[in-house]
């Protein structure tokens, strides 16, 4: 352990002339020492001090740590274009630091979200100082992992992450009026107006991702999977099981685990995008669920940094806290389960009676040959409630969503033993609807004895006309117990507002044209033997 000296600004030049400010926090010793790198638009003081240890803590390990603005944020100059000059800027930044005084030329990033992103741009060009990465909750290709989920717009996330950044641009810039009325959006935000950016924040990246609906050539230029194809380091991925950008890790990490000759650890709590603790949304996932990510960091970065045997290479790369059991359960690669259907089955009236709609295991014996029919009225739509795509996001009792009569629910016998659950939940549903155009919400849940139905993940498809039945649905990856006497439910509806954008129902694309043209939809579900609508599990053994 190291006492550390008071915290130092330095700045840079970038190979185009712009002055990049960094706070530098080192150990008060003689000797070299590892770099670690965040580059953050946040304002550089905050450090991601809402998940991690203050960068003091690092030092005190034994490690310079650099703090910087990106371009166009906080003291540094230049103007911030979303993710754009990343590759370029990144790269300048790790061979400086790695040239500073006291530095081994050794160099490590971490960081989450935007902190994340950055780290893989750094990347992209290789630079020989940078020996690692540690990126956290991050979009690997933007429209599937970041923007859209199954074609949908994630609205709710979007927007206030927009009109987040677009407030800390008008402050920088003394735009008072901008920066009061932004500044009131955000902690109302102005979903049946969010043109308010147009006005305010015309260089905001909202309106360039609202106006890309299909996966582009718009997305694959800014996304990171483009550009680190070729790249070949350690890295350390950290994700949550409600964070909205669950979907980008799993990502890298399993195009990195495919390909990589360097050694890919994983790690998923039971976290929302922020913060990582024990309790998500209403439910406490006991002691255990603290965040271990900054003591994991250190021994990573001692491995591959100062060269150190932690241990760490010699344990299973793959670490998942099951919820339910509350506990941490390793893997030697990201689970492959044994999947096991659960067919779709009903009277009729799944959308007024909970006791309608079942789940059974055995198609052929039990199953009746019905629909249900449920009619979503954009003037009340089903309203978002946790999950990974709302906020706040995580586990909340669902059992008042479930009674709506525009929510059909599907309910499994209580369980005989415990299930254990690792991996993909996909949904294949026979459905059809009487306007071209139509989502579908699938969310599954855990319902107790006493009724409490506690939600365990979800997924969302936008559904365009000429698409082929069955409709199907990934809902975000999840690993969790089910105890022995609980049921499963699988609820479906047309909406998941305002998660996701509305869909009209026809080909509107404007947000105000979707509000002003939005169609009421009649969707109906159909089960029996020529139309097995099903819920796929990913089963795993216990301990």
């Amino acid at each position: 352990m190291f006492k550390v000296l008071p915290k130092q600004t330095a700045s840079m030049h970038t190979r185009d002339g712009v002055r990049l400010d960094a706070d530098i926090y080192r150990p008060d010793a003689a000797g070299e020492f590892p770099i670690l790198l965040m580059r953050q638009p946040y304002g550089r003081a905050i450090a991601s001090t809402v998940v991690y240890a203050h960068p003091t803590w690092y030092a005190v390990q034994g490690y310079i740590v650099v703090i910087q603005d990106v371009r166009g944020r906080g003291t540094s100059e230049g103007e911030f274009k979303l993710f754009t000059n990343e590759i370029a800027d990144g790269e300048d930044t790790v061979n400086w630091v790695a040239n500073l005084p006291h530095s081994n030329g050794k160099v490590g990033m971490y960081g989450f979200s935007y902190q994340g992103m950055t780290q893989l741009y750094a990347a992209a060009n290789q630079p020989a100082a940078l020996k690692t990465i540690c990126p956290a909750m991050i979009g690997y290709d933007l429209y599937t992992d970041w923007a859209y989920e199954g074609g949908a717009f994630c609205l709710q996330t979007n927007l206030a992450w927009a009109i987040q950044l677009a407030t800390e641009t008008a402050r920088l810039r003394g735009d008072k009026v901008a920066y009061q009325a932004l500044f009131t959006a955000s902690r109302n935000l102005p979903l049946n107006n969010p043109e308010i950016l147009q006005h305010l924040a015309p260089e905001s990246f909202y309106h360039e991702w609202f106006a890309h609906p299909q996966a582009d050539n718009y997305w694959a230029e800014l996304s990171p999977k483009r550009y680190l194809q070729s790249v070949d380091l350690p890295m350390f991925h950290i994700g949550g099981w409600f964070d909205t950008y669950l979907r980008g890790t799993l990502h890298l990490y399993k195009d990195m685990a495919a390909r990589s000759t360097t050694p890919q650890h994983l790690l998923i709590g039971p976290w929302a995008h922020l913060p990582w603790g024990r309790k998500v949304g209403n439910v406490d996932f006991g002691p255990k669920a603290a965040s271990p990510v900054d003591r994991m960091q250190i021994r990573w970065f001692d491995q591959f940094l100062k060269d150190v045997d932690t241990g760490l290479l010699k344990e299973e790369p793959v670490c998942l806290f099951e919820m339910g059991s509350n506990i941490w359960r390793t893997f030697p690669k990201f689970p492959t389960p044994i999947q096991q259907s659960y067919y779709l089955s009903t009277t009729g009236l799944a959308s007024i009676r909970e006791d309608s709609g079942t789940l059974i295991e055995n198609p052929k014996s039990k199953i009746q040959n019905c629909v249900d029919v449920l009619v979503h009225d954009p003037w009340r739509p089903v309203p978002a409630l946790g999950g990974h795509a709302a906020i706040p996001a995580g586990v909340f009792e669902r059992s008042h969503l479930d009674l709506r009569s525009d929510v059909l629910t599907y309910t499994t016998e209580p369980l005989e033993t415990d299930l254990h659950l690792a991996g993909d939940v996909i949904v294949e549903i026979f459905c059809n609807a009487d306007q071209p155009s139509y989502d579908l919400c699938a969310v599954l849940s855990e319902v107790h004895p006493d009724g409490q139905v506690y939600n365990i993940t979800q997924g969302y498809v936008h559904c365009r006309e000429g698409a082929k039945p069955p409709t199907k649905i990934q809902l975000q990856a999840t690993c969790v117990r089910i105890a022995k006497g609980n049921a499963l439910r699988l609820s479906l509806s047309v909406a998941c507002f305002p998660a996701y954008s509305m869909n009209s129902g026809n080909s509107a694309i404007n947000s105000s044209e979707i509000l002003l043209n939005a169609q009421i939809i009649t969707l109906t579900v159909s089960c029996g033997n020529e139309a097995t609508s099903r819920v796929v599990l990913p089963i795993v053994a216990d301990i």
